[in-house]
């Protein structure tokens, strides 16, 4: 068995590649919910009601995917130029903690600023942050051929653990009886709410925004030419008069400070503070949705929802039905491979010897 490139793909092959996908995922998923003795049809209806069925359920949705929007983009601009970066997670954090120090340890005690300067200093530094500690894997990959997802994959522990000491030292709140959580930043720089009486701020906003101006960037400037030039072939773009190692790390930085920004949103708009438990793995679930978009910033926004849908519904399916709530990551993770598959089948044949 080998594989062959297909010289054309009917238009009906892209059409049918995503919904043989999820119905693949249908079907493997209803298996597993079978095995734990729920009524399949029950499950996912419910599932899809405590999702997207109501408007408290829709606003949970959004206030969730928000991050994963963020951190989805981050993905998506970084492996179109194959600089992999795994560490969106440390980069989260690294931006919410720089959050903090600007909007909280300055605008908290009296620090003397209008508050639009101080949350433009606070967003501005979070995606600093974010953006130099991407940076370095970058420079190591670039200079000295260091593979870039064990570098991003290890900083995410050490900036937890810079994360935990800073939580319990300089940082940490004296008014929080001694749990382990930062001061907080003060009103003024909070984001405001979108819709009365429910979680989803103003942050949704401006990770729409970004998507916008990400797929701009990407189809209609010169960098976002050479940046797919250096993804489809570093040796083809050099040989071009790309100055690849400039484009690798002007793509750090945008990935980083996208990553960074979702940590200051997440304080900014949601917790207010910063703890350990502050992030469910939203750099991970970037990936994922990066990866089922296919990389596109525009497909990262339904990605997103759609992943935030899953874990939201979850929740509810389980208290009503008893199904255990991973199966929410387990959903996503079988779309996910379905849908590379099914991607793959429509660029290459499948021919048997």
């Amino acid at each position: 068995m080998r594989l062959e490139s297909r010289v054309h793909t009917p238009v009906w092959m892209w059409l049918a590649a995503p919904a043989a996908a999820l119905l693949f995922t249908l079907l493997v998923t209803s298996l597993l919910v079978a095995w734990a003795g729920a009524p399949v049809a029950r499950a996912y209806a419910l599932l899809l009601e405590g999702g997207f069925g109501s408007r408290f359920a829709w606003t949970e949705t959004l206030t969730r995917a928000t991050p994963l929007i963020l951190t989805g983009l981050a993905a998506a601009v970084a492996f179109r130029a194959r600089l992999y970066n795994i560490g969106a997670e440390g980069q989260l954090y690294a931006g919410a903690l720089a959050a903090v120090a600007v909007g909280g340890l300055h605008g908290g005690s009296g620090f003397a600023a209008p508050p639009g300067l101080l949350f433009i200093a606070m967003i501005a530094a979070a995606c600093l942050a974010g953006a130099l500690l991407l940076l370095v894997p970058a420079l190591l990959k670039s200079r000295l051929g260091v593979d870039e997802v064990v570098t991003t994959l290890l900083l995410n522990f050490i900036v937890l653990l810079l994360v935990s000491a800073m939580l319990d030292g300089p940082m940490k709140d004296p008014s929080a009886l001694g749990w382990p959580q930062s001061v907080a930043i003060a009103d003024a720089l909070q984001l405001q709410p979108l819709v009365p009486r429910s979680r989803v701020h103003s942050g949704l906003l401006i990770a729409l925004l970004l998507a916008a101006l990400l797929a701009l960037l990407l189809r209609r400037t010169t960098l976002g030419f050479e940046i797919r030039a250096v993804g489809a072939n570093a040796r083809a773009a050099a040989f071009a008069g790309m100055r690849v190692h400039t484009v690798v790390w002007q793509v750090a930085l945008i990935s980083g400070a996208l990553a960074g920004l979702a940590g200051a949103v997440e304080v900014a708009g949601r917790a207010g503070y910063v703890t350990l438990d502050m992030s469910p793995g939203y750099g991970y679930g970037g990936i994922v949705v990066a990866m089922l978009a296919g990389l596109h910033p525009v497909g990262v926004v339904f990605a997103a929802v759609f992943v935030a849908g899953m874990l939201v519904g979850a929740d509810g399916m389980s208290r009503a039905v008893g199904v255990p709530t991973y199966i929410a990551d387990v959903i996503v993770a079988v779309s996910l491979i379905a849908v590379l598959v099914a991607t793959m089948t429509t660029r290459w044949r499948i021919r048997l010897r």
